[in-house]
């Protein structure tokens, strides 16, 4: 039997405001995934070492203070230098629809922007870890 989705959700960088990452993170958990929410004010080498050490099959991270072009790259490069390319990468918040190409490009698989449903949220992150798990 498979365990259950693994997804740390993570405040990065200097933002404080987690209601948002902690609705997410509330409505996966409620959908049967397991969620390691780090807390506010993680750097990307925290966030990177939490997903890490739990096995995450997921990690999403709320970004509202403008620093997404630093935090998911940061973020994204050092996933790769661990070896955790089966890693679904996924965030949310107040990110410009014209960053989104440039996040995508290094690796951000997709970016919920304010709005999105969380069953939206919760569909997405199911279906694409599921076809991580299985190599699609």
């Amino acid at each position: 039997m498979k365990r259950p989705i693994r997804v740390v959700v993570a405040k990065a960088g200097l933002d404080g405001h987690d209601r948002g990452a902690k609705v997410v993170a509330r409505a996966l958990r409620d959908a049967g995934m397991e969620v390691i929410y780090t807390g506010v004010h993680q750097t990307p080498e925290q966030v990177v070492e939490t997903a890490l050490q739990e096995d995450a099959d997921a990690v999403g991270i709320s970004l509202l203070s403008g620093a997404h072009n630093y935090i998911f790259p940061r973020v994204s490069e050092l996933m790769k230098q661990k070896g955790m390319d089966d890693v679904l990468l996924f965030g949310g918040g107040i990110i410009p629809e014209a960053d989104v190409p440039g996040l995508k490009k290094v690796g951000v698989e997709r970016v919920f922007p304010p709005g999105a449903s969380l069953e939206e949220i919760v569909r997405y992150v199911n279906e694409a870890v599921g076809k991580k798990r299985v190599g699609v």
